[in-house]
């Protein structure tokens, strides 16, 4: 059995995580964590890159005012834009 990892509470309330756990979980200076008070102490997550949306959410984005375009419609309008750019 190896011996337990330690480190030191800073003045300013900073601990400094041991190089190998970093390493090993490819957390690198300005990663943000999720810090969580569990019975047995504390524990570390990296925190999710987005808040967690329900499907509602998503798809109230979607609705627009107006007639529903055709996926021939929408094809037409890109092939449009595209050659409009190439002209540029």
């Amino acid at each position: 059995m190896s011996k337990p990892l330690t480190t030191m509470l800073s003045t300013k309330g900073q601990v400094i995580l041991p190089k190998v756990l970093r390493d090993r979980r490819n957390w690198t200076p300005g990663v943000c964590l999720q810090v969580e008070e569990t019975e047995d102490g504390l524990l570390l997550r990296r925190a999710p890159l987005f808040e967690p949306t329900s499907i509602d959410d998503v798809f109230a984005v979607l609705k627009r005012p107006g007639a529903t375009v055709s996926l021939e419609e929408v094809d037409q309008a890109v092939l449009a834009e595209a050659a409009r750019r190439a002209g540029d």
